[in-house]
């Protein structure tokens, strides 16, 4: 075994063994593993019929029972299938569009703070004016333009969030090229694609990492939102079935397991992403290990 691939095993125990410790980061990592485990399975067990409108032999508007642990929606169709066939398209979508900020994001991140001058403050200049922008609105126009198909909502909301992952990057670049080591490498004749990737990315790394597990939080919230707005990706999700829920009045119908089931499972996702980005930072993070201790 190489030395390197010695040292990464070491610090990859030493990692785990402090991630152990932060309970509410273990158990977030629990809920998303077993999320992503169901999510994979779904297609053993199910597939995309359940969420067909013919597809519905049960009564319409069940409560939940036996039978239909989840109820049922307007159409006889199951709840718990619709939901856990569902969480394919929202932790896709999820998943995805946090890389394509995260990818934007540091690219540009560290762009702008290893080029100085006329470069640095165009990179700038461009990601004020997309903070500025409501991502929202902004993602709800791309989607709507672009159309619905899950690769366009994918790129709406993952080309509209990645401002705030650039600017946390681009402040830890600057501190990271603040350090003499940096100034020894360019007096030894490193060119910049030697520095922002071999000293600049692995440092930033760790905060990119905790940065990212919000970052798929997010879009899974935002993926729910277009979709109850009426911008889908064609494809059943937990926030399409909430906007079904509202489409045929499940509230006036009394049909509350139609609303709390997608909105329990979109809650728990995002509570579990939340809980593991805290305990990676508390990780990661030297000053808050030093508090914490």
């Amino acid at each position: 075994m190489s030395v390197t691939s010695t040292r990464r095993r070491l610090a990859f125990g030493r990692f785990w063994k402090a991630f152990r410790r932060e309970r509410t980061g273990v158990a977030g990592l629990v809920i998303l593993v077993a999320a992503v485990v169901l999510a994979l399975a779904a297609p053993l067990f199910i597939d995309e019929s359940v969420t067909s409108v013919v597809s519905g032999t049960g009564p319409k508007w069940a409560p939940p029972s036996l039978d239909y642990p989840f109820g049922t929606d307007e159409s006889g169709r199951s709840i718990l299938l619709m939901a856990w066939w569902g969480s394919r398209t929202s932790l896709l979508i999820g998943f995805l569009a946090a890389l394509v900020s995260m990818i934007i994001g540091t690219v540009l991140g560290i762009a702008a703070g290893h080029f100085r001058g006329w470069i640095g403050g165009a990179i700038l200049r461009v990601t004020d004016w997309f903070l500025v922008l409501p991502s929202l609105i902004t993602a709800l126009v791309l989607a709507a333009i672009l159309g619905g198909s899950t690769f366009t909502v994918i790129m709406a909301i993952g080309v509209t969030s990645w401002p705030s992952t650039a600017r946390l990057i681009r402040a830890q670049t600057l501190a990271v090229e603040a350090r003499p080591y940096i100034e020894r490498s360019k007096a030894l004749g490193a060119g910049h694609w030697h520095i922002t990737t071999r000293h600049v990315l692995p440092n930033v790394a760790p905060l990119l990492l905790a940065s990212t597990t919000l970052e798929v939080a997010s879009a899974i919230v935002t993926e729910s939102t277009l979709a109850f707005l009426g911008v889908t990706a064609n494809k059943t999700s937990w926030g399409t079935m909430l906007r079904g829920s509202y489409d045929w009045g499940a509230a006036t119908q009394g049909a509350w397991w139609y609303i709390l089931i997608p909105g329990l499972c979109i809650v728990a996702v995002v509570m579990a992403f939340t809980l593991c980005s805290r305990a990676l930072e508390a990780v990661l993070n030297p000053r808050l290990r030093k508090a914490g201790a």
